[in-house]
């Protein structure tokens, strides 16, 4: 957020005192020991700064000068960002996708765990684990998502977003603690808020942790909610007759139940199976660092940095057991991201079927009636049309090529990393994020109010010629398609068609309790 039109923080502003070092330490001493002596207190207790309760933002104007290996940039004053993310702006200005925000939230997590493990350890000093733990879950928190600005096109590692997040904990941790933002002091970005870490290690797991979560909180509910609705119409529709189709031609009868049940089943068994390959994102390889060595990391913390992880989160991550592989492949995105493809042709048909079975009014087969949730053109009056059913055929459309994108991202990796990881990361939250957001709209405004043409269902039972299989088992395969087709060339039903070959009614009859000899299903306890 910019600092435009915003009344400085007290601490903020040009006139505000700054304490020096001895002045934040005797006054953390005084809290602690009101009874000592500022003499004696300044000799025995080390630097040790408080955080400070301070509103996200940076009262300035203009540009600031932030450094990093390379030397002075300059960065927008109002921005927590520093050098390197100014960089990353600088050279990739391509497209407009940003990194996900579920990324950089995921990433809020990471290094509140990581913060949290390097000062268990002792190698971060405890009051600084504090301040970067503080601005990391402002990060998680989605309060300092417009200080995320880079582009998914760019180092295909993610070094450039994990640094911009490092950036901006180390600016919002030392602004938190009473210091002047872009002078990297106390908190510094690599050697405090990346202590012990790799954007290697650390973005393969936040990919796993973003796309998990996103799963988690929106895909599966939303595909929860389809899946019910459809059940629902199956169990009150459970007893309607209605007209098969195979090849787009009549066949024999079946139930509005019994179809409808088939496509909650299909939407169920891929919910599942992406429930299944799921479980592989709860294992990172986070304490790997640079190659999956560890390097850099002191005995445990691995360990304590995902146990941590875990505990935040609410989730069962792991480590895994082989971080060469973990931060030399992106398989698991690639596997998760084919259940979601398979959802997207398993929502292509269920929606495809809608469609047709609602297409009319006059001329279609209108059995089923569809809400009319806005007008359907901009010329011809009355006409409304199965929006919700197109606009997820789309995006299905979508999903089913993103597969190639992260099956392609997922085919680059070389050696001890993959480079395509920001374009599959993002490729896969936004098939996520499609396939919750149509589930939920197809469930909501089309299946839960649509209703049947009770009138064109039963005539076309009535007049169906395919009913004739029912009688294979009396008269023989060759008069059944002799009498069926008799019916469908004399346009007349399938009584009068046997009564012509001589067939008595009560077969007949006999053939119709054999059709509504149906079969119930099972989805799921109701």
């Amino acid at each position: 957020m910019g600092a435009a039109g915003r009344e400085p923080l007290p601490d903020q502003r040009e006139d505000a005192h700054h304490p020096t070092d001895e002045e934040i330490a005797i006054e953390v001493w005084e809290d602690e020991a009101p009874t000592a002596s500022i003499t004696e207190t300044s000799r025995r207790e080390p630097f040790r700064p408080l955080l400070r309760e301070l509103r996200v933002g940076i009262a300035a104007h203009g540009w600031r000068t932030e450094r990093d290996t390379l030397g002075e940039i300059q960065v927008p004053a109002d921005r927590y960002w520093g050098a390197q993310t100014q960089r990353s702006l600088d050279h990739f200005a391509i497209g407009d996708r940003r990194m996900p925000v579920e990324v950089v939230h995921a990433y809020g997590v990471i290094k509140q765990a990581t913060a949290w493990a390097n000062g268990h350890s002792g190698r971060l000093a405890d009051w600084k684990a504090a301040a970067i733990t503080h601005a990391a879950a402002e990060v998680r928190a989605g309060a300092l998502d417009d200080h995320f600005p880079l582009s998914v096109y760019q180092t295909g590692s993610g070094t450039h977003t994990h640094a911009n997040v490092n950036e901006v904990i180390a600016n919002r941790a030392n602004q938190l603690l009473g210091f002047e933002v872009g002078t990297r002091t106390p908190i510094d970005p690599s050697d405090d808020v990346n202590l012990g870490q790799s954007t290697n290690d650390t973005f393969i797991t936040a990919m796993h942790v973003a796309l998990a979560e996103t799963l988690i909180s929106r895909t599966l509910p939303d595909l929860d909610e389809l899946i019910t609705e459809i059940d629902t119409k199956a169990h009150q529709w459970a007893a309607v007759m209605k007209l098969g189709r195979t090849h787009l031609m009549d066949a024999t009868p079946l139930t509005v139940g019994q179809e409808w049940s088939g496509l909650a089943t299909s939407l169920l068994a891929a919910r599942s199976a992406l429930a299944l390959t799921m479980n592989a994102l709860y294992v990172v390889p986070l304490g790997g660092t640079a190659v999956g060595t560890g390097l850099n990391t002191t005995p445990g913390y691995s360990e304590d940095a995902v146990a941590e992880l875990a505990r935040l989160m609410g989730r069962p991550f792991t480590l895994a057991g082989n971080t060469f592989a973990a931060q030399a492949t992106i398989d698991d995105v690639v596997r998760v991201h084919a259940a979601l493809k398979s959802i997207a042709v398993s929502l292509f048909k269920v929606a495809n079927d809608l469609r047709w079975l609602a297409s009319g009014p006059r001329a279609g087969l209108h059995e089923l009636v569809l809400p009319e949730n806005e007008a359907g053109s901009t010329m011809m009056p009355g006409k409304v049309n199965p929006t919700q059913a197109e606009a997820t055929l789309m995006a299905c459309v979508r999903v089913i090529g993103n597969d190639v994108t992260v099956t392609m991202a997922g085919a680059e990796g070389n050696f001890q990393l993959n480079a395509f990881r920001p374009v599959a990361i993002d490729t896969a939250v936004e098939s996520a994020h499609l396939i919750g957001d149509v589930a939920k709209g197809l469930a909501r405004f089309l299946i839960k109010d649509a209703h049947l043409d009770m009138s064109r269902l039963d005539r076309n039972v009535a007049r169906s010629a395919m009913s004739a299989t029912a009688l294979v088992p009396m008269v023989g395969h060759d008069q059944a398609a002799a009498i069926a087709r008799y019916a469908i060339d004399h346009d007349i039903d399938l009584q009068h068609a046997a009564a012509h070959f001589g067939v008595d009614a009560a077969i007949v009859q006999e053939a119709d309790r054999a059709l509504l000899n149906r079969p119930r299903w099972n989805l799921r306890p109701r």
